[in-house]
């Protein structure tokens, strides 16, 4: 076992024991908590793989973006946070079956399919590659997506606009 394999162990046991708190939890701002570990743990992973690009925007856009807004919006309204979330017994038939079903997919994925071992077998990708094919390669789909965000966020504004006319 290398120092490669036991880092990937880490990540994935971060990733999948916070996953596991996060439906668990019964205050629901640790459950936002746990969903920190979970997405570091993600972009741990990421790293592994030698998606560089991905594992940053992972925490940009997930970890400062999407999780501090949910921790806001929590914390901002004072009913929610003494809300203590109930699981009953009946959702424990389908999750039984479907993590069946998942470990079995998992199973004869891993039966079926041939792994690479070794990390230096990996693609290895940088922002300044994805940089350069976005820009040579992919240029009118990059401009076209541009203006689709630019309309969405006039849209957006004139929505927001509080004085119509």
């Amino acid at each position: 076992m290398t120092i490669y394999d036991i880092i990937f162990y880490l990540f994935a046991a971060i990733t999948v024991l916070s996953a596991f708190l996060v439906v668990t939890a019964k205050n629901i701002v640790h459950s936002a908590f746990y969903l920190l570990f979970t997405f570091f743990g993600v972009a741990g992973l990421y790293v592994l793989l030698g998606a560089d690009f991905i594992a940053i925007v992972q925490i940009m856009v997930y970890v400062g973006g999407i999780l501090i807004l949910l921790l806001f919006g929590v914390m901002l309204t004072n009913k929610i946070t003494s809300v203590e979330i109930k699981s009953g017994t009946i959702h424990v038939l389908p999750a039984v079956i479907g993590l069946g079903l998942f470990a079995a997919f998992v199973l004869s994925t891993m039966m079926t399919t041939k792994w690479k071992s070794n990390p230096a077998e990996l693609p290895f990708t940088t922002v300044y590659d994805l940089g350069y094919i976005l820009i040579n390669e992919y240029v009118l789909i990059f401009e076209l997506l541009g203006i689709l965000l630019l309309i969405a966020l006039i849209g957006a504004a004139s929505i927001a606009r509080k004085d119509k006319e």
